[in-house]
């Protein structure tokens, strides 16, 4: 804010009861010291014996001998006096804080003050200097300065706007000066509506600082409270947003517009609700406030008051006739986002006023599939009555898919105890979101690693063999022998095939090479270790092996090396240098599950690259031992689907244990 210049001449000339030269031995530091105890001293004590006397000619200046010692002693006192006056003010007074307005400078300018009094600056000083001593006297709340500079200072100085477009009754109204602005507003009642850069008018900065006191004083000096800033914010809508019932009532009255809403379209009203203020809401539609009007979003007041969980605004809306099934632009309902935010009494309530349950938004979503994606058990509860199973059935993903992708255990829980189909699967519009093309709540519970859901899924009848990629695959690929096995348990095709990578083996082995424990649960499990050894080539020469580790458009071999080519193959795979650590530990125990099978070129040329190759290159030449022919014969027989219930039979513990590998006596 342009601020009055200090080389004023009437102002120099007002300060008759001191001569100020007496100070001129002083520093600049000792001088802004002095000034500042001075300023908080003056109005209460009057000018000192010591300020009144004259010891010294005004034309020289002072000899610390020539004063007398009693004046010296009593100006110390005066000045520890002055000082801890102004720290017990600092103290007492929460409003002193200099941050609160960005022009207050007062130190510089009591500074400049005394030396311009002592004649301690030139002209060509004075003019240099811009000092906002109107606004640092207003933030002060110093009405005798205040009244001092509109008296001595011509109009278009002090109503100059700043760089913000902020002039002097800005200031007073932000900051609540109301003394301060009454002589403000009698110097200048014309600009009681002036804006700044913003279009905020004083008004609408006391308002928006919830200064009552301003607020009353610019209504009654002719505040226009529909003058709108540049966001279409009037008077009465940012009382709304800062929840006082004090100022809303005031500018009512003073005839603010109930019912104009901002450039996005939000009134007074949803701002009310957002509030939960209830006072507000009936002062607001008394004075005319509209109860359908939506905003830029279509959400009208009963949608926010939902929405935010107001549940008294939202019963005195309901009272009034608003509609219960508003929808916003996205086709959500009020009940909608009770739901997704766990509004319980609003969902009752909403619902007991007949509610529809089974409107969907535009994404194809009820209030039971985000009550399910959000965990809000007692809304499910309230909600799955109301709901229609056809409509879930003909919708494009199922509340069960939002519980198991969320880890909503629960709720994941309660939906498949209600009877939800466990192998409802998404549209595949839906599935096409997801780059692995999932379909199955079942695949969620998987990719996440969450045991228990996926045990509960199971349990009640989920197959988990329905997914385009296998879930088994996923659990494989994870790491996690505990789910992996709970597959296995259910059914979970262990040979699965990998969609976009064809292999001549189970593509289960291309993710647990590295990975003992689990290579060993799948060849337990049925996986065709025979396979692993069918080479195109045989112990004919093998082209060079090219291999893609980048995949990155494949989420499922990301980051692995694979052949390139049509069909992979087990010795291309176990070829890459990647692979060649694990190798002969792989190839051992794949030995251990098969019958009479050749090694190709390529992986006995491998073999003789390690220190155990020859010992591997002995177990695979005829003959077998009798005793693994005839555990591969009876595997074989029983099948893979049978295996594991091997375990329930009466059979020999002993039996039991070699057809499963757990034989070490037999060795």
């Amino acid at each position: 804010m342009a601020a009055a210049s200090l080389a004023r001449p009437a102002t120099l000339t007002y300060v008759t009861y001191e001569d100020y030269t007496a100070y001129g031995h002083l520093t600049d530091d000792e001088l802004l010291q002095l000034a500042i105890e001075r300023s908080l001293s003056e109005d209460q004590q009057g000018p000192s014996e010591y300020a009144q006397a004259s010891f010294i000619p005004a034309s020289e200046p002072p000899r610390e001998e020539d004063i007398p010692t009693e004046a010296r002693q009593e100006h110390a006192a005066g000045q520890n006096a002055a000082l801890q006056t102004q720290r017990a003010a600092a103290a007492g007074n929460p409003e002193v804080n200099p941050s609160r307005c960005p022009h207050f400078d007062a130190e510089k300018e009591l500074l400049l003050e005394w030396r311009i009094r002592r004649g301690g600056l030139r002209e060509a000083e004075k003019n240099a200097i811009d000092v906002p001593s109107l606004s640092s006297a207003i933030w002060r709340n110093d009405v005798r300065r205040v009244n001092q500079i509109l008296m001595t200072e011509p109009a278009e100085t002090l109503n100059k706007p700043n760089a913000e477009g902020w002039i002097h009754l800005h200031e007073a109204a932000y900051n609540n000066r109301v003394d301060c602005l009454k002589l403000l507003l009698r110097a200048f009642p014309h600009l009681v509506n002036m804006r700044d850069d913003q279009n905020q008018t004083p008004l609408i900065k006391a308002v928006g600082e919830k200064a009552i006191a301003s607020v009353n004083v610019l209504l009654r000096a002719g505040g226009d409270p529909n003058i709108a800033n540049d966001l279409g914010e009037t008077s009465v809508y940012k009382a709304c947003e800062k929840g006082s019932e004090e100022i809303l009532d005031a500018v009512l009255k003073a005839g603010g517009n109930a019912a104009r809403a901002t450039i996005k379209r939000v009134a007074p009203l949803h701002e009310a609700v957002r509030s939960h203020n209830l006072n507000m809401c009936k002062m607001l539609v008394k004075a005319g406030a509209e109860l359908g009007i939506k905003n830029t979003y279509g959400l009208e007041p009963l949608f926010v008051a939902a929405q935010c969980g107001s549940i008294k605004v939202l019963k005195y809306l309901i009272k009034l006739g608003g509609n219960v099934n508003t929808q916003a632009n996205d086709g959500a309902t009020a009940l909608y986002e009770a739901s997704k935010n766990g509004h319980e009494e609003c969902v009752r309530l909403l619902l007991s006023e007949k509610a529809d349950a089974n409107q969907r938004s535009k994404s194809g979503l009820t209030p039971l599939h985000v009550a399910s994606k959000n965990g809000h058990v007692n809304v499910v509860l309230q909600l799955i009555p109301r709901t229609s199973r056809t409509k879930i059935q003909l919708s494009s993903i199922s509340p069960l898919h939002l519980a198991a992708e969320c880890n909503q255990d629960e709720v994941l829980e309660i939906l498949i105890r209600e009877g939800f189909d466990v192998n409802q699967q998404l549209s595949p519009e839906h599935s096409k979101m997801y780059e692995d093309r999932r379909t199955t709540a079942l695949y969620f519970a998987v990719r996440g690693g969450n045991v228990e859901a996926a045990s509960m899924l199971l349990e009640a009848g989920a197959d988990p063999n329905l997914d385009l990629f296998n879930p088994l695959l996923v659990a494989v690929r994870k790491g996690n022998v505990e789910m992996a096995s709970l597959l296995i348990e259910h059914g979970g095709n262990v040979n699965a095939s990998m969609p976009t990578q064809p292999t001549t083996f189970p593509a289960a082995m291309l993710f647990c090479i590295k990975h003992r424990s689990m290579s060993k649960t799948l060849l337990d499990n049925g996986l065709d270790a025979d396979a692993c050894f069918d080479c195109v080539y045989g112990n004919n020469t093998h082209p060079p092996v090219k291999t893609n580790r980048s995949s990155r458009d494949d989420p499922y071999l990301r980051g692995l090396a694979v052949p390139l080519g049509s069909t992979a193959q087990f010795c291309e795979v176990m070829a890459d240098p990647v692979n060649l650590p694990w190798l002969g530990t792989i190839i051992d125990m794949l030995l251990d599950y098969t019958g009479h099978v050749k090694l190709c070129s390529r992986l006995s040329n491998l073999l003789d690259s390690i220190s155990d190759g020859q010992y591997i290159k002995d177990k695979a030449n005829p003959p077998l031992a009798l005793l693994q022919l005839c555990r591969l014969h009876v595997r074989k027989q029983v099948g893979r689907q049978r295996l594991r219930q091997m375990i329930s039979l009466p059979l020999p513990e002993r039996l039991i244990r070699l057809l499963f590998y757990n034989n070490s006596e037999w060795e």
